[in-house]
């Protein structure tokens, strides 16, 4: 299946900006014990650390549904499309569960499962293999409508021991789900929200059928437009984001909190934004060759490689400088801690954008060497799942 450029290349930018959230998740100093988003404790520099990495996972979920899309009409067999969306969707999920998990958590005893970024990808491979023969219009309408109304899910007024509350609402929202035995379910990702944004990258796939200068002009209007109503539903400031922006004790920290909106479950606000700026991001690297664009296209062929190795290579590298500083094995807490000890332990900003630097530069050589891999071996069908 001969690859879209501009669809790489965007997905390999915003996977080296995700390194960066997750080195800073893990080897930050304060990390642990305090929000980057909190306007009482942040600083500008650790805010938009954190905020421009909101960009990532928009851009994973609606371009696996695009890369859905291209895979069927390329193949024009729905059959095999819908076994094949089914069976990986449910491998992520396993994955996410199991491997990315441990590497996330680094916990032998798996006290924590998180249904993370990739389990909302598998389960929307598996909700599109239901509606694969579904109208692209209905497809589209329906994205819409969940993204524009699952901020009410919050709002019905049931009681908490109802069984929506208790079995639907995680699956609109974030929550951690005791099992027994000491161990949670976080619903990190919660799937609903996160599949309207698949059932929009599908529908969309539709444009990329658009001669290359037509649809790069198209991806700039939808972009802007989406940015503009974005804008226009935070400054209203009634509906559309969980988090309403206030005044703060200055003009610039006010502009944080209009900038502070909701990821966990993704808001209206939160969608138009972000999914339009991928859509600038598409628009700009629709053609685009450079040496930039090579280096980002080298990541954004193989997206679930660079996934898991990153985060082994991240905690690793935490290890590394836990001891550089002089605690033991001893001292990790593991679970939601991650393994860092209750003490003052990692590095400054500074250090983690060197420690990201280094992560990702290290990675290329390898992403390469397995991209070129799966390239030359087309008759490998498992490789379609890593």
């Amino acid at each position: 299946m001969k690859r879209i450029p501009s669809i790489d290349s965007t997905r390999g930018i915003v996977m080296i900006i995700m390194a960066l959230d997750h080195v800073r998740d893990l080897i930050h100093t304060t990390s642990i014990t305090q929000s980057p988003t909190d306007l009482a404790t942040t600083s500008p520099l650790l805010f938009f650390t954190r905020w421009v990495t909101y960009l990532c996972a928009p851009v994973f979920v609606f371009l696996s549904g695009t890369s859905a899309f291209l895979s069927f009409t390329r193949s024009n067999d729905a059959g095999a499309s819908r076994q094949f969306l089914w069976t990986r969707g449910a491998w992520l999920i396993l994955l996410d569960l199991t491997v990315i998990n441990f590497a996330l958590w680094f916990d032998i005893h798996f006290n924590v499962f998180l249904f993370n970024v990739v389990s909302a990808i598998g389960f929307g491979y598996i909700i599109l293999g239901f509606v694969l023969k579904f109208s692209y219009k209905a497809i589209a309408i329906t994205g819409l409508l969940i993204v524009f109304l699952h901020n009410l899910a919050p709002l019905i007024p049931l009681a908490e021991t109802s069984t929506f509350k208790k079995v639907l609402m995680p699956f609109f929202g974030p929550g951690a789900i005791p099992l027994g035995g000491g161990k949670t379910f976080v619903m990190g990702y919660p799937p609903i929200p996160w599949l309207a944004v698949m059932l929009l990258g599908f529908a969309s796939g539709k444009l990329f059928e658009l001669e290359r200068s037509v649809r790069k002009k198209a991806f700039f209007k939808i972009g802007l437009l989406a940015i503009l109503l974005s804008v226009l539903v935070r400054f209203v400031n009634i509906y559309g984001d969980a988090a309403p922006w206030s005044t703060q004790k200055n003009n610039f920290y006010t502009f944080l909190s209009f900038l502070d909106i909701t990821k966990y479950p993704p808001s209206l606000v939160y969608c138009l934004l972000f999914l339009g700026i991928m859509f600038l991001i598409l628009s700009a690297t629709e053609g685009l060759q450079n040496k930039f664009t090579g280096i980002a296209i080298v990541y954004g062929k193989v997206p679930l490689f660079y996934f898991l190795l990153h985060f082994f290579l991240i905690h690793i590298l935490m290890f590394l400088v836990l001891f550089w500083q002089g605690y033991g094995v001893a001292d990790f807490v593991f679970g939601f801690n991650f393994g860092r000890p209750a003490g003052i332990s990692g590095l400054s900003l500074p250090g983690v954008y060197l420690a990201w630097i280094g992560v990702v530069g290290l990675l290329y050589p390898l992403c390469r060497w397995y991209g070129k891999y799966k390239q030359t071996h087309p008759e490998k069908k498992w490789l379609r799942y890593l």
